[in-house]
């Protein structure tokens, strides 16, 4: 017989793991049946709770009328399966950074010296023609040849006065181009002809955790939250070291982030998006970190593979005082936003004449038709985020905050170099750039209306960088979203073995009495 205190014990853990049951129909995979999987339709309705880490991350999102269920769903089996490919292709592995820039807002630091921070740069003979050859605005061979006539054509015309301007007037006429080419662009135009710039292999370099921790990191995120995130010194965020104690008048950290949320939803929506979609990045960036994680660093080979205990420490809420849910739901809207500009650039790339161009031309044109089909399913999604409500208000006050809002960003975008370690700056300027590409796609409507069917437009136009950056950087959110799969499982999985281990125990325990 049972004692009451072993009564008490197992009940508690029949909850626990009740609580920790993954049981949303559409995702009973189990790896032991042999049953085909069967595609789950939108809206389905949970069975039963999930894991204690995951059990709040349900029902609809704020500041749009989307569910994370069905999130999960289209995402896990319409997106995922097809973007994983999508970006193993040459066109998208390949991605043309400089970081070797100094850090413009305090004394570079040094790179760090961990093996695994190191970037190893594609040698130029194993980039492909197309790409290596390729320049600032040519992704493609017509729309490359179109510029080339023109930039011939532009050349003959400015050189019968050229001997009349100054190198100084020349430089400004420059930098006058260059001004405006920025106007609508979030992140800084990347100097991709910069002799420090180099074309790394992403599939060789993946993201993972490479053991950046301390000051150096904390000081890149700190300074993105607390200076570019439209928040006033007197508002502190929730788990920051730097809040002060109770005793200040200010809304501290110290009141598990009621002050700090009540702030929030005094702000405007384009102002609350902001710091929602920079909390996104930041919780997907560490979901990547969670999930390959350098678990044994054995002879021979290292082996990489998710670890649990770091991903509650930084999204169970008992170990984040709630945080961790918020974190979650923001990498859920993150991916609305990118999902929303993918389905609005569709037209884009439906063009004849855009080719995804690396000198191949049968991948080349297998490629644009697997990009073609993402995009296509995109479109599908019956709950994109609606964009239209932002900057609405009256016109010139919308314009001022849409010009702040971008400056923001693209302060951040800066903020990217002065991270230390290398990998860790390669996939956060991809991401953070993707992010801003997808921003400018969705504030480029009437541009992406007006495009010409069989020529380039100088209303709207991505370069080669900015469209691996935004492929890949909707490619890392899908696999963040699938990762939080795979996390539930193997909770439930350890709630389950935990359950057995004690229950044995527990029947051992009473054979003796």
């Amino acid at each position: 017989m049972l004692n009451a205190t072993q009564t008490r014990g197992l009940l508690v853990l029949l909850l626990s793991l009740f609580c920790g049951h993954f049981g949303w129909g559409w995702f009973q995979n189990n790896a032991k049946s042999k049953s085909p999987q069967k595609e789950p339709v939108y809206g389905d309705t949970p069975d039963s709770q999930d894991q204690s880490c995951l059990c709040h991350l349900t029902g609809v999102l704020d500041d749009c009328f989307c569910d994370i269920e069905s999130i999960d769903v289209f995402n896990n089996f319409k997106i995922y399966p097809h973007i994983r490919k999508l970006v193993e292709r040459d066109f998208f592995r390949y991605y043309k950074v400089n970081l070797k820039r100094p850090c413009p807002f305090w004394p570079d630091e040094g790179q760090c010296s961990i093996k695994d921070c190191h970037v190893e740069p594609c040698p130029e003979s194993k980039v492909p023609v197309g790409i290596k050859s390729g320049n600032y605005n040519k992704f493609s061979q017509a729309a490359g040849s179109i510029s080339d006539a023109r930039e011939c054509e532009q050349a003959h015309e400015l050189g019968a006065v050229n001997s009349t301007l100054s190198n100084q007037t020349k430089e400004a006429f420059a930098d006058w181009a260059h001004h405006d080419d920025a106007q609508d662009h979030f992140c800084g135009l990347d100097d991709e002809m910069s002799p420090e710039a180099e074309h790394v292999d992403l599939l060789l370099n993946p993201e993972r955790y490479t053991g950046y921790k301390g000051p150096s990191a904390w000081r890149v995120w700190n300074s993105i939250y607390e200076e570019n995130c439209f928040k006033p010194r007197s508002v502190y965020r929730p788990l920051n070291p730097l809040a002060p104690s109770r005793g200040m008048h200010i809304l501290s950290c110290d009141d598990n982030g009621e002050g700090f949320y009540k702030w929030m939803e005094g702000l405007c929506l384009e102002k609350r998006v902001f710091y929602r979609l920079i909390s996104g990045l930041h919780s997907s960036i560490n979901i990547h970190l969670c999930a390959e994680y350098l678990l044994d660093e054995g002879w021979g080979k290292s082996v990489w593979g998710p670890n649990l205990h770091e991903f509650r420490q930084r999204f169970d809420p008992a170990e984040t005082k709630g945080e961790g849910t918020r974190r979650l739901k923001n990498l859920y809207f993150l991916y609305l936003i990118e999902l929303r500009a993918l389905s609005k650039v569709t037209p884009y790339f439906e063009r004849s004449f855009i080719n995804l161009y690396t000198g191949n031309s049968q991948e080349d044109s297998s490629t644009k038709e697997l990009l073609l089909q993402v995009l296509n399913e995109t479109k599908a999604f019956p709950m994109h985020f609606d964009e239209s409500s932002m900057f609405a208000g009256h016109k010139i006050e919308s314009k001022t905050l849409k010009e702040e809002f971008r400056l923001h960003f693209k302060n951040i975008s800066r903020i990217m170099d002065c991270v230390g370690c290398s990998k860790c700056r390669l996939w956060g300027t991809l991401q953070t750039q993707g992010l801003g590409t997808a921003l400018r796609i969705l504030f480029s409507e009437k541009e992406i209306k007006k495009l010409p069917e069989n020529s380039p437009s100088k209303g709207f136009q991505l370069t080669r960088q900015e469209i691996v950056a935004l492929l890949n950087g909707f490619a890392r959110l899908s696999t963040s979203i699938k990762e939080l799969h795979n996390f539930r499982t193997l909770l439930k999985d350890q709630s389950f073995t935990g359950f057995q281990h004690v229950s044995v125990s527990m029947k051992n325990s009473s054979s003796t009495l």
